[in-house]
């Protein structure tokens, strides 16, 4: 557990600011003496405890042993837990008998220590305080409580690092943790190399995308300037910290690249640390990326518990993104299918009216293998066709309705040739009205704006899927919602111009780890409650159901960024915010699918200026990022989307699942062709999201028994978590018990008649 603490508690001297500082510690009373930096030997006598971590910019570290005659003070070593993500970290040793809290009596089990979580299933008395024979309280909790002064409101034991204990008999909630391992060779050296600091590390690939397959040979290469002979210890640990793999080398002063062949039979994102055992250093900063990490991605193979399917249609696939067109290997290692094209007036005629005519030599080469399908976005209106005078794209009508519809008949001509020409498995076209619409014209102008596209297109393209309108949020508000302007501008006629919905899915004045998708479903105002990101598609869909039952709806949009006031710098984002992000942005494309969306469109590519951190991959060249960067690296969200879309593509949603407690969210989907169930499930706690400490609790838990068969059946699931890794678990009379976190799980299963039965399905949603 990785713990912050006020350094007047905890130092025995002043610190000189080092990372490497090498004073002695003082930890809840008891003396630990300094040993070694990272990558050394910590050597001592007999049995003891370790510290493990670091003193600037604040002490984090964690206590692990006993140890016997010394440790290698190394991650996955000393300590299968990075407590300092990015910094250089130390070795301290101490007594066995007095280096942990003081011993619990035989009622009481330590859960948490001082600012953690202590997690459990139930209501139970908790007691917190320095040890459980006094100094001490006691109060009811149910699931889990956050170990502090907060939560218990008091200090029982001042200046004193405190615990919390739970009755014995009860069963804590393990971290979730993940098998498998990465394993790598001794490195190959060769003198020379781009130096940038002491050392620098990096994963490249042919592709630019850094991400390579499960079970295939990557390499890893470091960069050091050693100004002596030294050793270099390194370790990659997972989204939470695990270390999946760890290891040190010997090189010679000067600059140097080595070189290691790895492989992974894990999958997920993998930050690498490095650090000079004498010399010390850290990895530089790059770009949006902060110091102290190299990033790479293990992409999941989930062939061998999810079978292949066969596509009747290229838009069966569920998933679309924003911020990476034409770079094919990315979308498909991404396992994305389809993409924005621009047919904008703006884009085609922005000089001059009848500039443009329909050819098959205008379509992008990128599209050309057939592989990704476009939605062709209209919006834009060059300042020649706008009544301000100047280019819009959001508030009004182009001047002239009868050219702008001769205009769309154009790009119907256009649009089926190219279908006809390379997407021969494309049912139809699809198009995307507006965007994001800020609307000062007429009520009657915005109708008719619709009615000349749709007139326009299916005129020469009698497979055109008009779609609009594409607001900020999905529901439950006027100006700036999807329901609310088909609530407004559909009894004047608009109905009759839409062959289905888009929508972007921003659920919060910002979207981010801090305002999770699930934030409101707990409110007791139901006016609040409905700005829940389920609440709002429920919502979407009912209100389209109201004029034209059973219509398409895509989710184009929706982004996840850094909380409120983060900037890119060399200290952020912690690894915990990338946790963050990624479950947030998994839970709520989860939602939007499982709500009855077809489709979800994930939103960036890399790092952008804008919205910081709303990137699923960092900027390794521009600090503040760039739309587009070439040179990039995936961010734990990166690595949750490639898994979503191995798992769920290829599915309808069957709907969510009946009878669910608070707080705990249940989406059942079955592959096409009547092939496997899938059952994505996580559970949200407003209170661990965060918790008072600001973390973001990867281990606040709960059990559910899922159906997945019928009464008096056993057998075997396979459980599959957000990265991908597949778990085998026994089920009896039907049920498996599921231990629930914050990271989403999915449930692989057979039984589509017991899963049917206990679902409800999304209003109009009539397949893929």
């Amino acid at each position: 557990m990785r713990h912050c603490l006020a350094l007047l508690l905890c130092l025995v001297s002043a610190l000189n600011g080092s990372a490497r500082a090498q004073s002695n510690l003082t930890i809840n009373g008891v003396t630990y003496l300094y040993c070694a930096v990272e990558g050394q030997f910590c050597s001592f006598t007999g049995t003891e405890q370790v510290v493990f971590g670091t003193t600037t910019p604040s002490l984090m570290y964690d206590i692990n042993g006993p140890f016997t005659n010394g440790v290698q003070c190394l991650n996955g070593v000393v300590s299968q837990r990075d407590p300092a993500h990015g910094y250089q970290k130390s070795c301290w040793y101490g007594s066995t008998s007095t280096t942990t809290p003081p011993p619990a009596s035989g009622a009481w089990t330590q859960c948490a220590t001082e600012n953690g979580l202590c997690s459990f299933s139930g209501t139970m008395q908790v007691l917190y305080g320095g040890s459980t024979t006094a100094n001490n309280v006691t109060r009811t909790f149910t699931n889990s409580v956050s170990c502090s002064n907060a939560a218990f409101g008091e200090d029982p034991d001042p200046g004193v690092l405190k615990s919390c204990w739970i009755q014995s008999s009860s069963t804590t909630s393990p971290p979730p943790t993940t098998a498998g391992s990465i394993s790598c060779s001794a490195p190959t050296v060769a003198s020379g190399g781009t130096a940038n600091g002491l050392i620098t590390a990096d994963t490249p690939s042919s592709d630019r995308t850094r991400l390579f397959a499960e079970g295939t040979a990557f390499n890893v290469s470091f960069v050091t300037a050693a100004p002596a002979a030294d050793t270099v210890a390194w370790s990659m640990q997972d989204q939470l910290g695990n270390i999946k793999g760890s290891g040190t080398f010997p090189v010679a002063s000067g600059v140097q690249t080595s070189t290691l062949s790895c492989k992974a039979n894990v999958a997920g994102y993998f930050a690498i640390t490095g650090t000079l055992a004498h010399a010390g250093g850290t990895l530089p900063q790059a770009g949006t990326r902060p110091a102290g990490i190299a990033t790479f991605g293990i992409l999941p193979n989930v062939s061998a518990f999810i079978p292949a399917v066969t596509y009747a249609h290229l838009e069966q696939h569920r998933f679309g993104m924003q911020g990476f067109n034409d770079v094919g290997p990315m979308l498909t290692d991404l396992g994305i299918w389809q993409n924005i094209d621009n047919r904008q007036l703006s884009w085609m005629e922005p000089n001059g009216p009848n500039t443009w005519t329909p050819s098959l030599s205008d379509l992008d080469p990128f599209y050309t293998n057939g592989q990704i399908m476009r939605l062709l976005r209209l919006d834009g209106i060059p300042a020649w066709a706008s009544p301000t005078g100047a280019y819009q794209d959001d508030a009004y009508a182009p001047t002239n309705l009868s050219y702008y519809q001769g205009y769309m008949a154009r790009v119907g001509t256009d649009t089926a040739a190219i279908r006809k020409a390379y997407f021969p498995n494309q049912q139809n076209d699809y198009f995307q009205v507006t965007w994001e619409p800020q609307w000062a014209d007429s009520a009657a102008n915005f109708v008719a704006m619709y009615a000349a596209v749709y007139t326009g297109l299916h005129s020469t393209d009698p497979n055109a899927v008009v779609m609009g309108t594409t607001n900020v949020f999905p529901a439950h508000c006027v100006t700036a919602c999807t329901q609310g302007y088909l609530q407004t501008y559909v009894p004047l006629g608009l109905g009759n111009y839409l062959d289905g919905v888009t929508t972007h899915s921003y659920y919060n004045a910002g979207t981010y780890p801090a305002h999770p998708p699930e934030q409101y479903d707990t409110d007791p105002d139901p006016a609040n409650a409905a700005n829940a990101l389920d609440q709002q598609i429920r919502a979407l869909r009912a209100e389209m159901q109201s004029f034209k039952p059973n219509m398409r709806l895509w989710s184009t949009e929706l982004g996840i960024s850094y909380d409120a006031g983060a900037a890119y710098g060399p200290t952020y984002p912690p690894a915990n915010e990338l946790y963050g992000q990624a479950a947030v942005a998994l839970r709520a494309h989860l939602i939007i699918l499982g709500e009855g969306a077809q489709v979800t469109y994930f939103f960036f590519g890399s790092d952008f200026p804008d919205v910081v951190g709303e990137g699923t991959f960092f900027d390794l060249t521009h600090p503040q990022g760039e739309a587009g960067s070439p040179n990039i690296s995936p961010k734990p969200v990166a690595l949750a989307a490639a898994a979503l879309t191995h798992v769920i593509d290829g599915t309808q949603t069957l709907g969510r699942l009946r009878g669910l407690p608070t707080m705990v969210y249940g989406y059942v989907f079955q592959q096409l062709g009547g092939g496997k169930v899938i059952t994505a499930m996580w559970t949200h706690n407003n209170s661990v999201w965060p918790t008072s400490a600001g973390i973001y609790s990867p281990t606040y838990s709960i059990s559910y028994p899922l159906t997945v068969d019928a009464p008096g059946t056993s057998g075997n699931v396979t459980v599959v978590d957000m990265m991908g890794n597949p778990t085998t678990m026994a089920y009896t009379n039907g049920m498996v018990k599921l231990t629930l976190t914050e990271s989403p799980v999915y449930v692989v299963s057979s039984n589509a008649s017991v899963m049917q039965a206990n679902v409800i399905a999304p209003v109009g949603y009539t397949g893929q």
